[in-house]
């Protein structure tokens, strides 16, 4: 008996962050393990719906792709999609229409309450009301990491019983084909410090444009990756500094290429749900100096360097260690791409394979082994790469966002 599934498509009309890359890449792989006759994937029939307009169609084989509707937005998510859909519900980008039970949810992170600085007043509202309540009326609620999942248990969206970690992959990355265009070129070098991301409160960017004069001295430059939605975010503004070069959005051709070419990638936010870039550049081969706060040790683990997201100081040693210690940049590339290879996209489609299942009433097999080690000894191999920089710096806080 065929079991049909299907998925909301409201992300391919939406720009792509890293909610959104998420999606892709998911509902792609879920569509190579129905191609491969996966054991759970062969009485199963799945659509992707999409809402009028969208241009950026994913290249499917064995989901079909369908336009409805006749408008977009929230209104299309609430109001169209339940008259269209059959079977359950895939949503994988927050938000899913309130009138279907009979749904698997993934909900990335509860940032409009741990930074609402960082969010527009309608989008909190929005996202206080609506996330809530989907996390009561959805059958499975996932999300991306052990922080998220002890966030949403801590802020009251559904109960610690019923939360799935379902991460992300790093295997889109290494699909890149690294290519400089002439703005990347000019910037690339031994010198370059990479910062990805918008220049949102809770990005943290301001951390680092604030060591410029010092970076300078130093003989390294601020390269940054990315462009804010003022729509929705706030922003900090760009500081003006000729050792600060904001190059806007770029291909992941260019992204791949500049990261390949730079002394470090730095990512300092207060606050992530999973933290996407930080892998990505793993997975390149690109040393990564990045917070030690919320999921991003649990990504992390002891492939890149820790500092506290207050203290400059952890972060200037940071990247003296990479300049000066013989040998460390090499360590930590291959253990970079060592830990990157943890995060399968195909093992997290297998695991929404296996809670689609669970929907439908069948058995489903314990799994053989964890992709991921536990959280404690993810934070216990931080802490021990931490406690390299903590040496030089006089110490680090230990509160977590």
């Amino acid at each position: 008996m065929t079991r049909h599934w299907t998925i909301n498509g409201r992300f391919l009309a939406q720009p792509t962050t890293g909610v959104q890359r998420y999606a892709r890449e998911i509902v792609s792989a879920l569509d190579a393990l129905i191609v491969g006759q996966a054991p759970l994937a062969r009485d199963l029939a799945v659509e992707l719906l999409v809402p009028p307009g969208v241009l950026d169609k994913l290249p499917l084989a064995a989901i079909r792709v369908r336009t409805v509707g006749s408008f977009g937005g929230h209104a299309w998510e609430q109001a169209v999609l339940p008259a269209y859909l059959r079977g359950g519900l895939l949503s994988l980008c927050n938000t899913g229409p309130l009138a279907v039970r009979r749904q698997v949810l993934c909900i990335h992170d509860v940032n409009t309450r741990t930074c609402p600085q960082s969010y527009s007043l309608p989008f909190r509202l929005l996202y206080r009301t609506l996330v809530p309540a989907l996390g009561r009326t959805a059958l499975r609620i996932a999300t991306v990491s052990q922080y998220s999942a002890g966030e949403l248990t801590r802020h009251g969206v559904c109960a610690a019983a019923r939360v799935e970690v379902v991460s992300n992959g790093h295997e889109h990355a290494l699909r890149w084909t690294p290519r400089h265009s002439q703005q990347t070129l000019a910037v690339a070098g031994p010198g370059t410090i990479v910062v990805l991301g918008s220049s949102i409160p809770h990005k943290n960017v301001g951390l680092i444009i604030g060591m410029h004069d010092r970076l300078a001295a130093a003989g390294l430059q601020i390269v940054v990756v990315g462009a804010s939605t003022p729509r929705v975010f706030g922003s900090i503004g760009n500081k003006a500094s000729p050792n600060v070069i904001w190059l806007g959005r770029r291909s992941d051709a260019e992204l791949g290429a500049l990261l390949r070419d730079c002394l470090c990638l730095a990512f300092p936010s207060l606050v992530e749900g999973f933290g996407l870039p930080p892998l990505e550049a793993m997975a390149l081969g690109c040393p990564v100096v990045m917070s030690d706060r919320a999921s991003l040790p649990e990504i992390g683990g002891d492939a890149v360097l820790y500092a506290s997201p207050g203290d400059e100081n952890a972060w200037f040693d940071c990247f003296m260690r990479l300049v000066h210690e013989e040998g460390l940049r090499t360590k930590l590339i291959a253990r970079g791409r060592a830990r990157a290879a943890r995060f399968q996209w195909a093992a997290s489609a297998q695991r929404y394979l296996e809670l689609m299942a669970s929907v439908d009433g069948l058995p489903v097999p314990p799994p053989v082994g964890e992709v991921e080690c536990s959280p404690n000894e993810q934070l216990s191999a931080a802490a021990s790469i931490v406690g390299g920089v903590s040496g030089r710096t006089g110490g680090r806080s230990k509160n977590r966002a």
